[in-house]
């Protein structure tokens, strides 16, 4: 379960109500916020739960460059796919701000993604005497249409004082996450976990790169293996021209009509480049190398054509070309080449 929601709303202080462990850093400062995705396994009743905490990507407090990357960092634990969104609010009154990031998950989410969300409020014991999460939500426009959207997946935790509470079973975290699991599992069920093309294009770069890893070194531990592996598919992504953080939210939530990572690809995994409908601005985003697939994408009839030309001519040409460059200076040196190349085209 990949948490997600503004700064300060608790998504850390959540993942912990969620594996009963203080396995995520909470900041308890005038600037909270996890700046770190991180992704903690534990056993809960029985079975393995897996949640995915990141940082605050629907407010602006975090730089480009350092959004981008934790953005990243996001995608590639998340790669795998999902079972659930859990997209995280205070019980708190719905200001401006508030209401403007509602607005930003509702443009950046697809209809298939919010297929796969559930909204989480956190700060339970905001809520007045004798009254429900069903009361508190209701009148709120923007929150309603949001809850819609999400097939009305709704619950309420508070992650301080509903521990150990004993005399109300509805303010009980025990009973809160027990309905939170079986409305993920009732979920998982109807519509299978949640992966897109952007996320199995990304898994498929971390398979190539631990092939590559396993057979040039000896003795490595499938552990670190996988570490390097991701940490090779970050680098190239973070290099690679035309990937912002808002194309990278898009394709994870699956609000682009297609990303294509050229960056992830066989000989594609050094070029990078970018062809996606960016959601809601309408623009494309492209940044190829080479002119038959500049082609591809003049030749297409719209944003989502034109990415999806690009990408049958990417794997075209990806088939025709064997990886050779192993070492970090061969690739370093297939970067610069390729880098020349785009400049002269």
């Amino acid at each position: 379960m990949a948490l997600l929601g503004k700064t300060g709303a608790g998504k850390s202080s959540l993942g912990q109500t969620i594996l009963g462990e203080a396995v995520f850093n909470i900041h308890h400062s005038a600037n909270p916020g996890s700046s770190k995705c991180k992704k903690e396994t534990r056993q809960v009743d029985g079975g393995l739960i897996t949640v995915i905490d990141t940082p605050g990507f629907f407010d602006n407090r975090m730089s480009d460059d350092k959004l981008k990357s934790e953005m990243i960092d996001s995608i590639i634990e998340c790669s795998d796919g999902l079972d659930a969104f859990l997209i995280v609010f205070k019980v708190e009154r719905f200001t401006k701000h508030e209401n403007e990031v509602v607005s930003k998950i509702t443009e950046y989410f697809s209809e298939e993604a919010f297929k796969h969300a559930v909204v989480v409020f956190t700060h339970g014991d905001q809520l007045p005497d004798n009254m429900k999460i069903e009361e508190f939500v209701h009148g709120n426009k923007c929150l309603c249409d949001l809850l819609k959207k999400c097939g009305n997946r709704y619950h309420v935790v508070d992650n301080k004082y509903w521990n150990n509470n004993q005399q109300d079973e509805y303010r009980n975290n025990k009973v809160q996450v027990a309905k939170l699991f079986d409305t993920v599992k009732q979920m998982v069920e109807s519509t299978g976990r949640y992966i897109n093309e952007m996320l199995q294009s990304v898994q498929k770069a971390i398979r190539q790169q631990e092939e590559r890893i396993r057979s040039s070194s000896v003795g490595m531990s499938p552990e670190v293996i996988r570490q390097q592996a991701k940490s090779n598919v970050s680098d190239r992504l973070m290099k690679a021209p035309g990937i912002t953080a808002r194309v990278l939210l898009g394709g994870l939530a699956g609000a682009t009509c297609t990303i294509v990572v050229a960056a992830l690809g066989l000989k594609t995994m050094i070029a990078g480049a970018v062809v996606g409908a960016v959601a809601g601005v309408g623009a494309v985003v492209c940044t190829v190398a080479g002119w038959a697939r500049h082609k591809a994408a003049d030749e297409a009839d719209s944003a989502g054509e034109a990415a999806k030309n690009t990408a049958t001519t990417i794997i075209k040409q990806d088939k025709e070309d064997v990886e050779k460059p192993t070492s970090q200076k061969e690739q370093q040196s297939e970067m610069e080449t390729l880098h020349d190349s785009k400049k002269n085209n």
